[in-house]
C-alpha cells in the first residue's frame, strides 16, 4: 500500500470560520456563516472525520475535534438513536432517529475510534460507538453509512461482535440489482452513491466474503462508467440518473457525490491493492479542481471553502459545511494516495 505524501495541509480557515462552540453551521451565503439556520449532526459528523483523518494535526484541529465530538456525544440517546437539527440557541429541535445523519454519526464514531490522533477521543468514540450500533435503519444509505464506520472498528478490533453484526446488516440491506443492464440496487442513482459500493466491499474483506467483495467492485465499476464523460466526471443531479439518462449532462451537481466516488476508490485501493481505483480517486479531486462539465473549480484553496454545487453557467456560490467538507475529504484522499493535479 501507499504510505501517506508529506504534502502540506491545506487550509481549514472556513472551516474553522463556520464552527462555533457548539458545532459547524450547515449554511453559508458566500463565505459567510447563515448562522440562523443552525446545525445538523450529517455535517458535523462529516467534520468529524475529516480532522481527525489529518495527518499533520494542529491544536486548532484538536479543538474542531473536541467540539464536533462532544456534539455527537450531546446528539446520541440512550437506544442509540440521533438526534439531528440543533437551533442557533443550541437546543434540539427533532425526534431522534436513525435516518441518514444516524449512519453518518456511527460512521464518524467507528473512524474516529481508529484513527484519531487523541486517545481520549479514541476511547470517547467507542463507547458512543458500542451504543449507536445497536439499532437499525430501514433506509440503505443510512445503514451504509453505519456499516462503512463498523468497517473502520473491525479493522483494529476484529472481534467486536457489535461492528461485525452492523457491518453484515448494513451489507444485508443492499438489494438486488434491476437487471443485467442496470445492476444497481434502485431504479435510479441518488445522491452520495459511493457508499453503496464501499459498503459492500468493505463487508467482503472485513467478513471473509468474497461474494459482497466482488459485488461491491462491480457496482463501483457500473457507478464510474455511469457517472464520467469525456475524460471527466460528469456525476448525477440532484434529480437523481435513470437507466435511460446515462451519458446526459446533469444538473445541480453537488459535491458529495464525487467525494462519495473518492471514498469509495479509496477502500477499494485499499481492500485489492489495485492501482486502477486510484483513476477514479484522482477523477474525483478533478472534479473539484475543474475537470467537470462547465470546466470551472469548485474548490477555493486559499480558504479551504468548497462552492455548493456545479451549474449549467457555472458554480454556486455559496460555501456551506457539506461542500466545503465534501472538497476537502476529497482532496485528504487525493493527498494520501499521492494522486494530485
Amino acid at each position: 500500500m501507499r504510505s501517506a505524501p508529506t504534502a502540506l495541509a491545506p487550509s481549514y480557515a472556513h472551516l474553522t470560520a463556520l464552527t462555533d462552540e457548539r458545532g459547524i453551521f450547515e449554511h453559508a451565503e458566500y463565505e459567510t456563516p447563515r448562522t440562523e439556520h443552525g446545525y445538523c449532526v450529517d455535517d458535523v459528523a462529516r467534520a468529524l472525520i475529516l480532522v481527525s483523518r489529518e495527518p499533520n494535526q494542529t491544536s486548532r484541529l484538536d479543538g474542531l475535534a473536541e467540539t464536533y465530538l462532544a456534539f455527537l456525544e450531546a446528539a446520541l440517546t440512550r437506544d442509540g438513536r440521533f438526534h439531528n437539527r440543533m437551533s442557533p440557541e443550541g437546543v434540539f429541535t427533532d425526534v431522534p432517529d436513525t435516518g441518514d445523519w444516524w449512519g453518518r454519526a456511527v460512521w464518524a464514531l467507528g473512524e474516529v475510534s481508529a484513527v484519531a490522533p487523541s486517545p481520549a477521543h479514541r476511547r470517547r468514540a467507542r463507547r458512543a460507538f458500542a451504543r449507536a450500533a445497536t439499532p437499525r435503519s430501514v433506509n440503505m444509505r443510512a445503514m451504509a453509512f453505519a456499516g462503512v464506520g463498523a468497517a473502520s472498528v473491525l479493522r483494529g478490533r476484529p472481534d467486536d461482535a457489535g461492528a461485525r453484526a452492523l457491518l453484515g446488516a448494513a451489507a444485508s440491506s443492499i438489494g438486488p440489482g434491476r437487471g443485467t443492464r442496470w445492476p444497481w440496487p434502485e431504479d435510479r442513482l441518488r445522491y452520495g452513491n459511493g457508499v453503496i459500493p464501499q459498503v459492500l466491499l468493505l463487508a467482503g474483506a472485513g467478513l471473509g466474503r468474497r461474494d459482497l467483495l466482488e459485488r461491491g467492485l462491480e457496482l463501483l465499476r457500473f457507478l464510474l462508467n455511469a457517472e464520467s464523460a469525456g475524460g471527466h466526471l460528469s456525476v448525477t443531479g440532484v434529480q437523481g440518473r435513470g437507466p435511460g439518462e446515462l451519458g446526459q449532462q446533469q444538473f445541480d451537481q453537488q459535491p458529495i457525490e464525487p467525494a462519495a466516488i473518492a471514498e469509495a476508490c479509496a477502500s477499494a485501493f485499499e481492500v485489492t491493492a489495485d492501482p486502477a481505483w486510484l483513476v477514479g480517486l484522482e477523477a474525483a479531486w478533478g472534479w473539484f479542481t475543474g475537470r467537470n462539465d462547465v470546466g470551472v473549480e469548485l474548490y477555493e484553496p486559499s480558504a479551504g471553502a468548497g462552492f455548493d454545487g456545479l451549474q449549467p453557467a457555472g458554480r454556486n456560490a455559496n460555501r456551506g459545511a457539506e461542500s466545503t467538507i465534501a472538497a476537502l475529504m476529497t482532496q485528504q484522499l487525493a493527498r494520501r494516495y499521492d494522486v494530485m493535479d
